[in-house]
């Protein structure tokens, strides 16, 4: 069986990261991009359906930390399977992330189903955000089994360098989305359950896509359990190093949603562009993962080291440009996802701190790639926990004891970068990562 990669692998090592980059970029932004859409057009509707908007949004992500060992676990072991010049192996890892995919996504859905008013109602604070956030998430929750179908498409496809057709499949789908979202809120009268409604079509769309782009591979697509296992056990650090994330961030929507309405949808301004940028800035690292790996699955360690500090340099030059942009945007960019002079308010208090960490989060994140990549999930695990728990959550808290405002929120944000910039580019100077092979070390 052929598999259709980037291009040549002869290609210098720069373009191969560019190329690479430049597919992750374009299936990353549309995303956000999607999401960027429905905020604003949420955010037209009043404060209170942006702040319920945020609150489900908050939870949503919680629920598909999953996605991080169907998506980054499997383009890491895929990548080493393909460097080892097994491409056949490399593709039915994923097959066995898809059914992992499925079955998880229709575990969470019951599980989200049933617990959605506690849930909401513990970040919301009870009250009138309580019941919108409660009633958009009862609509997306729904849509969950297409978002992990598409985090495990994306990760095999990137880890035997197949670049177009993701880029296709995320672009058609949530471009299918940000056209119905606007129709279903204003002209249908859906209101908020719009919005969430264009999330669903969007996500079970790109899930059948992906599928549908594996059965054309002509790999099995039987279920297997010791490749499924061996992919759980890579999982098990990933999920754990996201729950941390959320752990933080969940503490972040639940401070903001206290310190009043305007705060909150503030909070979700600041955090959708965070998201987006972040995933823009993960292009490079997810170039990383499928470069480093394969790297490492060839037994050349050299090549590793040496695109660590590559995509890191790219890191830092795509967060300095962004930096810049969302600097001379201060007093534009926030207008555009509100008509809330008091929600916009509140983002400028927010914003200094978003443009002042986009730069270190550009190396951050290209490290990650690379750690993912070389298999090393169990060190980004420890790092992560330590950035959330003992950095990020305990300045939030304060935040809302201190009567800190947003600001302090943000703050505590800007620490979690810090702390992880630290740990990660020392372990980087080290030597432990570099293990060779074409199996994850992990798994």
């Amino acid at each position: 069986m052929t598999v259709p990669t980037a291009g040549d692998g002869q290609l210098a090592p720069t373009r191969r990261l560019l190329a690479l980059s430049a597919s992750a970029f374009a299936v990353l932004a549309a995303e956000p991009l999607y999401l960027l859409v429905d905020t604003a057009v949420v955010g037209h509707l009043g404060a209170r359906d942006l702040a319920g908007l945020g609150v489900g949004a908050a939870l949503m992500t919680l629920l598909t930390i999953v996605g991080t060992f169907v998506e980054y676990g499997t383009t890491s072991r895929a990548a080493r399977a393909y460097g080892a010049g097994r491409t056949d192996a490399a593709v039915r890892e994923g097959v066995q992330a898809s059914w992992l995919a499925a079955g998880i996504g229709v575990v969470l859905v019951a599980a989200g189903e049933v617990f959605a008013g506690p849930l909401t109602g513990l970040l919301a604070g009870g009250g009138p955000v309580h019941h919108t956030a409660e009633q958009w998430f009862r609509v997306a929750v729904l849509g969950l089994p297409g978002v992990l179908l598409v985090l495990a498409g994306n990760g095999w496809m990137r880890g035997v360098q197949r670049t177009r057709e993701p880029v296709v499949i995320v672009v058609a789908a949530n471009g299918l989305s940000a056209v119905l979202c606007p129709l279903f809120v204003y002209p249908l009268g859906w209101g908020l359950t719009g919005s969430a409604v264009a999330n669903v079509v969007a996500q079970a769309v790109g899930g059948v896509l992906f599928v549908l782009a594996l059965r054309r591979t002509g790999t099995s697509l039987r279920p297997d359990t010791t490749v499924m296992w061996a992919q759980a056990v890579v999982g098990r650090d990933l999920v754990i190093r996201a729950a941390a994330f959320q752990v933080a961030f969940l503490t972040a929507a639940g401070v903001a949603s206290r310190m009043g309405t305007a705060q909150i949808g503030a909070h979700q301004i600041g955090l959708q562009l965070w998201d987006f940028t972040a995933l823009l800035l993960d292009s490079f690292a997810i170039a990383a993962q499928s470069l480093v790996g394969a790297a490492l699955g060839a037994a050349d360690p050299a090549t590793a080291r040496a695109m660590s500090w590559q995509v890191s340099r790219w890191g830092l030059y795509a967060g300095g440009a962004l930096a810049v942009v969302f600097g001379a945007g201060t007093l534009v960019i926030p207008g555009l996802f509100t008509s809330s002079d008091a929600v916009v308010d509140q983002a400028h208090v927010l914003w200094p701190w978003l443009v002042a960490m986009l730069p270190l989060a550009g190396v951050v994140f290209a490290l990650d790639g690379v750690l993912i990549g070389a298999g090393d999930v169990g060190y980004l695990r420890t790092v992560t926990i330590v950035a959330a728990v003992f950095a990020f959550a305990p300045l939030n808290l304060l935040a809302l004891r201190l009567d800190w405002g947003l600001g302090g929120v943000w703050a505590g944000l800007s620490s979690f970068i810090v702390v992880r910039l630290v740990g990660m580019l020392w372990r980087v100077r080290g030597e432990r990562w570099l293990v060779v092979g074409a199996h994850d070390p992990a798994g």
